[in-house]
């Protein structure tokens, strides 16, 4: 598309009433494309049972699997962050999901547990962790400058969206047919949105001749960024000399530790070992999405008006205070206690991500959506040990109870440490 002459730039109040800027449709292919990427975030927690009983593999071993994928995606979050810069989203996150669907593709052909961990846990986990929330924080931070806590609400949602869109088909597949054609449809579904990406999305509002969403001149396209690994880990340095990046971190790795690492992960086969079908509980996970998706998108309009710690605070504590009492709910059936544990659980499932993003951009600027890469890192490193731990637990007692209580108290911690947080100019508004 053509660049946009200072006239026309000039005239933009005028065209902006006739049609919507153009950041909002870049933020819904945006959106598509992490709802056809979840795919990958869905199946996880479906394939521990099988595989168990396939292959004889113990639940610690197919969560070593899983930990590896989670720790990979948070880990290859800030280089991609930085790849992005040096060679445009749109190449990145391509590539990423070509990576993606080749993992999960290949996976129908294991017949050892080390190929799970390198099909499953080293390449889908490199691909994932190139896009997902760097990707969206990328595409917020260069298109917005307004509205930016309601858009990382929106796009954060994309993952509950798409897993209420997988989990269901994937479980019945599953169940049906075998976890073979739920890895094919994970593959297929990656390889699906790459088109989109490739013809409709944009690198930055430079290259079609408009202003970021909210800004009030036109900012020219920064030059390629060289030395992605330097300036990542040049970030990560710097950032790791104040005390809010250690905070944010400690409080994001227990995040991703009682969200993808525990019910993500390990909901389905605790469900299961009270008796309920996998499909019933894969149905559960996918009412979390639902709900997921208005408390994100809640919080994201939250974050542009109240104080962030104060918020990561209160999403903490009810998090807590929900996992603790989760093993009394456990049973055969889904019951009305159950059904109001998804729903208030669901709430709050990803509502941290606005304001922990919202506070990084307030502490570290420019470097913000590298520096939430490293947070991210935290995030799946937390994710990635109680993948790994909780599985362990289950050989060892035969149930879950002690990793929900477990988490339970971590989320208490979490509260305090939010609450230690300091503000820094918007940041207490967000």
């Amino acid at each position: 598309m053509p660049r946009r002459t200072d006239a026309e730039r000039a005239a933009g109040p005028r065209a902006a009433r006739r049609r919507p800027h153009r950041a909002w449709s870049v933020a819904a292919v945006t959106f598509l494309t992490l709802i056809g990427a979840a795919g990958f975030a869905s199946l996880p927690g479906l394939l521990i049972d099988p595989l168990h009983a396939e292959f004889h593999w113990s639940r610690g071993t197919i969560g070593l699997a899983v930990s590896v994928n989670l720790a990979l995606y948070g880990l290859t979050a800030p280089f991609a962050a930085a790849l992005m810069d040096r060679f445009g989203i749109r190449r990145v996150v391509a590539a990423a999901l070509t990576v993606i669907a080749a993992g999960a593709g290949l996976t129908v052909f294991m017949t050892a547990s080390w190929q799970l961990v390198l099909l499953w846990g080293v390449l889908v986990g490199l691909g994932s962790g190139s896009m997902a929330l760097a990707f969206a924080a990328t595409v917020t931070h260069r298109w917005f400058t307004a509205r930016r806590g309601l858009v990382t609400g929106i796009l954060t949602a994309a993952g509950a969206s798409g897993q209420l869109v997988f989990l269901p088909l994937l479980s019945l597949l599953v169940q049906r047919y075998g976890w073979r054609p739920a890895a094919v449809t994970v593959a297929l579904a990656a390889l699906a949105v790459v088109p989109l990406v490739w013809l409709l999305l944009r690198d930055h509002p430079a290259d079609v001749g408009v202003t970021p969403y909210g800004a009030a001149e036109f900012v020219p396209k920064p030059p390629p960024q060289r030395g992605a690994a330097r300036r990542a880990v040049g970030a990560l340095l710097s950032a790791a000399r104040t005390g809010p990046f250690w905070l944010l971190a400690g409080t994001f790795a227990i995040c991703g530790a009682t969200t993808n690492g525990l019910v993500k992960t390990h909901f389905v086969p605790a469900a299961h070992d009270h008796g309920m079908p996998m499909t019933a509980a894969a149905s559960l996970l996918a009412v979390i999405g639902v709900f997921d998706i208005a408390g994100t998108i809640g919080s994201g309009w939250l974050t542009d008006r109240f104080n962030t710690r104060r918020l990561l605070a209160v999403y903490y504590g009810l998090r807590g205070l929900s996992l603790l009492v989760l093993p009394l709910l456990l049973a055969d059936t889904v019951h009305p206690p159950m059904v109001f544990f998804i729903v208030f659980y669901g709430l709050d499932w990803v509502a941290t991500v606005p304001p922990t993003l919202a506070l990084c951009r307030a502490h570290y600027g420019d470097d913000s959506a590298i520096v939430f890469g490293w947070v991210l890192a935290a995030h799946q490193v937390g994710a990635a040990l109680i993948a790994f731990l909780g599985g362990l637990a289950r050989d060892a007692f035969g149930t879950y109870d002690p990793v929900w209580y477990a988490s339970g108290a971590l989320c208490a911690v979490a509260a305090l440490m939010a609450l230690v947080l300091r503000d820094r100019g918007a940041a207490g508004r967000g």
